[in-house]
Formats: structure tokens, C-alpha cells, sequence
């Protein structure tokens, strides 16, 4: 029996599976590319990139240097721990403002004894210096970052801008005084589109209390599912040269585009790596994108 072309043309069709007709979007991913020093590395293309989807790879379609304005909060330590610290705090501070000087609008915010805000978000640096020269530690105060964290990135939420940081410089023997849970801190975060970024001076906390489990647990969860770096600087003297290793990855962050299916649910993880040997990228590795340009 002869059939018409068109019937034969349905048929083939519908033994086509569906999924073969979900057309792909150019969705956007920023990511941090840094080599074995913790540099920045330049002149990557879209060939050096990979990104997976819940396991499935996803084409790269193109690269480009990251050139949208930076939103970033900085949380200093104003806690008692600081006090053998200040002038190296201060200047930590100082460094990371003149290294994002025209890049980004920022805001200062201490955190001991309870969140405080020194400067609200401004380009201007005058203000900026002026504010941090104002840090000083406060006596027999601990350190609320939990809280601090989650109310930065509730206003960050509320900013315009595409590429939100919560960048953190805190003592590590700071007392945790917030009794949030970590998984709660991290859902805000989340929420918040904000990459979080630690650096963390002095030797490791020997302290084993729930509220600084909480803390360290939401410091490695959230640096490493917002795709931020996390440093732990024993020499107080090196806390401006961390810093500005910080400003410099933050200003040479690429844009990845690739091409994921255009579906109502989004992923649940998301991988990004290079191909190049000895260079290690971060990205947001969440579901949502919540940070990314759609």
C-alpha cells in the first residue's frame, strides 16, 4: 500500500523523540579562572571552557571578559578579635577599594556585636576611605557575620545590578554570637544572586561551638556553590596583598554563554570547568542561576 508524502513526513516525525525538539537558549554564567598562584588567567576563548548541566554537557557558544558594574558589600571584623589587627584591617580595606575604584559601587558593613552599616553603596572613594578609617574593635564584642550576611544579601537582592558580591575579611578567632543555621544562611544567599568571597586572618579557630560550626560550615558551603574564593591568611601583614588578589579576580571574571534547553525546570547543579592544565575556574554551581544574565 502507498501512503501520501505528507502522512510519511508525520510519521517520521513522531518517532523523533520530543526532547529533540526543546530548542536551546544562550544562557550566561560568570566565572573566576585563576592559575596555581591564584592569578588571574588571561586570553581564554570559548574552546577552553566546559560546562555541565545535572551531568549533561551543554555547548559553549561564546566567551567574553566580564564588563558589567560589580555590586559589592564588604563585611569587615569589628569584633574584639580584630584589636591586634586594626591598622592591617584598615589597610586590607583601603587596597581592595582603590584596586575596584571605577569598577564597582560598594558598600561597607562591620559586623561585631551586630551588623552595622559604615558606608551605604556608593562609587564615591572618598567616602569609602573616609568610612574605613572609622573601623575600630569594639570591646568584648563577638561577631554576628551569619546575620550580616543574610541581611546584605536581602538588599543586594533589591540592586539592579547583575554581578552582586559579598566579599568577607574577618579575624578567624572571632566568637560567633548569630545562632543561625548554616542550611538557612545558605538559602538566603542564594536568593540573594551574591557570590561570597572570605578571607580569613590569623591561625585556625580552635573553637568547637555550634555558632562557629555554623559559621565555618556556611564560609565552605557558600564560597564554593556561589563559585567566591576563600583564603586563610596566617600572617596579618599579608591581608592587603589577599585582598588584592580578591579585586583582581573579581575584575577579570569572564561571561561564559552556552546553550541550555529552554524548560520550566533548571538544573540542580551546574559545572564549569577549563581545559588548560594547572587553571582551576569557579562559577555558581546552584540551581537557578540566580546571579546570571537570562
Amino acid at each position: 500500500m502507498q501512503y501520501p508524502l505528507s502522512a510519511l513526513a508525520l510519521a517520521a516525525a513522531c518517532a523523533v523523540p520530543a526532547a529533540a525538539f526543546v530548542q536551546a537558549k544562550p544562557t550566561d554564567i560568570y566565572v573566576s579562572v585563576v592559575d596555581s598562584k591564584g592569578a588571574p588567567a588571561a586570553g581564554l576563548t570559548a574552546e577552553d571552557f566546559r560546562v555541565r548541566e545535572d551531568g549533561v554537557a551543554r555547548e559553549v557558544l561564546k566567551t567574553a571578559t566580564a564588563t558589567e558594574p560589580l555590586s559589592v558589600a564588604l563585611l569587615v571584623d569589628d569584633s574584639q578579635a580584630a584589636t591586634p589587627a586594626v591598622q592591617m584591617i584598615r589597610e586590607a580595606v583601603d587596597t581592595f577599594l582603590k584596586s575596584l575604584d571605577g569598577k564597582a559601587e560598594m558598600a561597607i558593613v562591620t559586623f561585631g556585636d551586630r551588623p552595622t552599616i559604615v558606608v551605604d553603596y556608593t562609587t564615591d572613594q572618598k567616602k569609602l576611605h573616609a568610612g574605613a578609617q572609622t573601623i575600630f574593635p569594639r570591646s568584648n564584642a563577638g561577631g554576628d557575620l551569619m546575620d550580616a550576611i543574610v541581611e546584605v544579601g536581602k538588599g543586594l537582592q533589591k540592586r539592579e545590578a547583575k554581578r552582586r558580591v559579598i566579599a568577607v575579611l574577618m579575624m578567624d578567632e572571632s566568637v560567633e554570637f548569630s545562632n543561625r543555621y548554616y542550611e538557612s544562611v545558605l538559602q538566603d544567599l542564594d536568593k540573594s544572586g551574591a557570590a561570597l568571597h572570605v578571607v580569613t586572618l590569623g591561625r585556625p579557630s580552635t573553637s568547637e561551638s555550634d555558632e562557629v560550626r555554623n559559621r565555618n560550615q556556611a564560609i565552605a558551603n557558600g564560597t564554593e556553590r556561589t563559585g567566591g574564593r576563600r583564603e586563610q591568611v596566617i600572617a596579618l601583614t599579608a591581608a592587603a596583598s589577599q585582598m588584592k588578589a580578591l579585586a583582581d579576580e573579581l575584575t577579570h571574571q569572564y561571561v561564559v554563554t552556552y546553550a541550555r534547553p529552554d524548560t520550566l525546570i533548571p538544573p540542580q547543579k551546574i559545572e564549569v570547568t577549563v581545559t588548560k592544565p594547572g587553571f582551576k575556574a569557579r562559577a555558581r554551581t546552584r540551581t537557578g542561576l540566580a546571579g546570571a544574565r537570562k
